[in-house]
Order: structure tokens, then sequence, then C-alpha cells
């Protein structure tokens, strides 16, 4: 399995689950990802879930406080990759962005801040100490892409672009208005041209081997399809599903050969 020794600025280098019921969410995505839980204590009774996979990090999981649940439904956090956590967030405000929370030290591990950019979907900002991130990619059960669903998308564009330096464009010969999101050389994400009545967010891809098989396993163990699978010419084929919490995301096969 890859690993993964180093996030590039810019690059989603952490994903991390809010939910309501932690055990639950523990066996749900172990037995359709194959992570293994390892728990650590975070507070008398609080614990946070490191999802493993290979022996690497894949993602990691926390039970919601009652002040997150008034203001947000379960749902999965996306991290971005910075050299300064407090030069992100006073950027991020100069170019219109909200700082929901200040920049903090994460004990020894890193430093962060969460954000939500001008047209209302929330990130996090993170620098590395002795955390990286995740430390396993490019295999079924990790994450590999990250849309933004927004109703500005020329508002979004330009604050990420000013923000993380990406550059954010239509694919070749590609008419459906889909904008590809690009950190360095390496495509990261997406910006569809129409998040519907959806509130903005960003949504994960999890790559698996057969979507069809795993987003029939999320219906079996009590999760919701929301959209079926369908194929994306020459790309792969996706669906979008929650857990039983709640939470969204999206499964992800990638085109044979």
């Amino acid at each position: 399995m890859p690993k993964v020794e180093k996030h590039a600025p810019g690059s989603f280098c952490w994903v991390e689950l809010a939910t309501t019921d932690q055990n639950s969410a523990k066996q749900f995505y172990s037995t359709l990802f194959g992570w293994k839980p390892a728990d650590f204590p975070i507070g008398p009774s609080e614990v946070y879930t490191m999802f493993q996979l290979g022996g690497g990090d894949a993602a990691a999981g926390y039970t919601m406080r009652e002040e997150e649940r008034k203001s947000a439904p379960p749902h999965w956090n996306l991290y971005i990759a910075v050299a300064s956590a407090d030069d992100a967030a006073k950027h991020a405000a100069e170019l219109g962005g909200k700082v929901i929370a200040p920049p903090f030290d994460v004990m020894a591990f890193g430093r962060m801040a969460v954000i939500m950019d001008p047209t209302g979907a929330v990130f996090r900002v993170w620098e590395a100490k002795q955390t990286i991130g995740t430390t396993v990619g490019g295999e079924p059960g990790t994450v590999c892409w990250a849309d933004l669903n927004t109703p500005d998308v020329p508002r979004a564009r330009q604050f990420y672009s000013a923000l993380f330096g990406w550059q954010i464009a239509p694919g070749e010969h590609d008419p459906s208005g889909y904008l590809h999101i690009k950190n360095g050389d390496q495509f990261i994400g997406g910006m569809p041209p129409d998040a519907g009545q959806l509130p903005p967010h960003w949504i994960l891809y999890y790559q698996v081997t057969d979507c069809d098989t795993s987003t029939a396993k999320v219906k079996e163990m009590g999760g919701k399809v929301m959209m079926a699978p369908m194929t994306l010419e020459n790309v792969g084929r996706f669906s979008v599903v929650a857990d039983p919490q709640g939470a969204a995301f999206s499964l992800f096969q990638p085109m044979a050969g």
C-alpha cells in the first residue's frame, strides 16, 4: 500500500468524521472500507478514533458535542495542508472568508483553523508538526478526490485560487461546466457547475474496488443511497451515499487499466 510521507501545501491532507454515534460509525466504516479503529482519549469521557488501513492512518472520527450538533448534521471534515495556519487564516479573512475557529495547537501534532469560504462551505487548514495527516493513499479505502458544491462557483474559484494557489479550470473537451482543481501538478478535486438546493459543502470521494458492491453494502448496513452508481466516461464509476447517522460521501471506482 502506497505510503504518504508528506502533503504539499494546498493538498487535501486529512479527513475526519463528525458523528452522533461513534461506535456505530466505527462498525460501519470498518466493514465498508476495512479500516481498523484505534481510540485515543481526548477528555474524561471522549475518544478520538483513528481509522487505520495497512498500518497507516486513513481517516479519523469523533462524537459531535452539543453545540456542534445545533449548527450542523453529521458530516465529514476536510483538512487542507498549509505552511502556516496563522497566515492561511489571516489571508482567508482578507479574501472574504470567515474564520470560525482561530488558529490553535492540537497538542504537539499540528496547528489548525476552521474557515468558512465566502460562499458558505467550511473546511480546515492544517499546519503539520508531529502529524502530517493521512499516511496512506491511492488504494481502496482511502480518500481520492473532493468536490466543492457551491451556488457561487466564480466567487469560490477566486477565493481558493488566491488562498491556495490552485489552478481551477474546465477539463479539455468537457462541455459540462465542471471545473477541475489542480494543486501543483496534481489534480485533487473539482467544482460542479450546479449545486442544486444543497447548502454549500465539500464532499469526499473514497476509492473502492467495485462501486456497485460497496453502494449495496452501504444500504445493507443501514446507510442511504443518495445517488445510484453512474459511469463517468473514461473516468470511472461513482455513487453518493450517507452513513446511518447521515454523513454523506461518495464512492469512486477508477476506470480499469
